[in-house]
């Protein structure tokens, strides 16, 4: 049986607190850098974006701004980790790991030190910035790499725990972040555990596995189906690499069918990481995988795109009722 935290979720209708996930990865590195002097952050000119500007007044002498130069970024984190530091990244999502990904995967993963990369503005919540700011295919191209975790945290609670365990691990890791406001949702209690999911609600008809902000939006979908008799378990997600086989096994047994949600392209994320699961195991389940198809989107106001790509909860929800259709 996998254990539920429905109890230890605030209100999933009215949640009294909005802010961006990026604010508890900001949180955490100011806290482990009061605690562990060997701590290092650097960025690329967006210190106060990805609220490193945090750590940078507490502690100049460990921060390095780069510049716009995020080759040399993760050049200078791999040495600085070469020399018995952790070296915490922090960039925009779409330009790292985007632009430097040949520097992540021989200076950081082939050495396997400890550099851990933050991407900020990720998503399509990023918003007016469109195409060229969307980090859609991060979690692709970083998970595929031997020695990298991929952590995509609901909200910033969340992003606080996860960054703090990752600065524990002390190993290369990658977190992506959001740049808009989104509801906080967790608490303090809510346990985190690096590779194991957390259970939101129970059902039996259908399991939405889902990472960031769509959490929040399925949480809402299951509520509103409820009311109609269906029963939505709910199902964060949050670390993509490596992914709780486990859990994706239990659910698929229990549901019969598993809806993946992510703010990322279909091909190569959270859903392409739970078919592995499925294919290997040879499990009898039918998976819907629901994101972004396989394309560059507009720009715009970050809900506005959650709607318009039915990420939202009434995007989501109509999804969920096509597959319950074909059950």
């Amino acid at each position: 049986m996998i254990n539920s935290n429905m109890n230890l979720i605030q209100n999933i209708i009215s949640p009294e607190k909005k802010e961006p996930s990026r604010d508890g990865f900001g949180r955490a590195i100011l806290e482990a850098g009061k605690e562990n002097a060997n701590i290092w952050v650097l960025t690329a000119d967006v210190s106060e974006s990805t609220r490193t500007h945090w750590f940078a007044k507490e502690f100049p002498q460990r921060f390095v701004q780069v510049g716009v130069a995020e080759q040399n970024l993760a050049g200078v984190a791999a040495g600085i980790a070469a020399c018995g530091k952790t070296a915490i990244v922090s960039a925009y999502g779409v330009f790292s790991p985007g632009r430097n990904w040949d520097q992540i995967r021989v200076s950081v993963c082939y050495n396997d030190v400890p550099v851990i990369f933050h991407g900020s503005h990720t998503g399509l919540t990023v918003g007016p910035d469109g195409a060229s700011h969307q980090a859609l295919e991060d979690m692709a191209i970083m998970r595929v790499l031997p020695n990298m975790v991929v952590v995509a945290p609901s909200d910033s609670i969340q992003a606080k725990k996860a960054m703090l365990e990752l600065i524990k691990r002390n190993k290369p890791a990658y977190m992506r972040t959001e740049r808009e406001k989104s509801p906080v949702f967790t608490t303090e209690e809510t346990p985190f555990e690096l590779g194991k999911v957390n259970v939101y609600k129970e059902g039996k008809d259908v399991a939405i596995f889902a990472c960031g902000v769509p959490v929040y939006e399925s949480l809402k979908v299951a509520h509103e189906l409820e009311k109609e008799g269906i029963s939505v378990a709910v199902i964060d997600c949050h670390t993509i690499k490596p992914i709780d086989k486990e859990a994706v096994k239990y659910w698929a047994e229990k549901t019969g069918l598993i809806i993946s949600v992510e703010e990322h392209q279909v091909n190569g994320g959270l859903g392409s990481a739970i078919a592995e699961v499925i294919a290997e195991n040879k499990v009898n389940v039918r998976l819907k995988i629901h994101g972004v198809y396989d394309r560059f989107c507009e720009s715009g106001e970050a809900y506005e795109l959650l709607k318009k790509y039915e990420l939202d909860a009434q995007g989501i929800k109509k999804v969920v009722k096509e597959e319950l259709s074909k059950k």
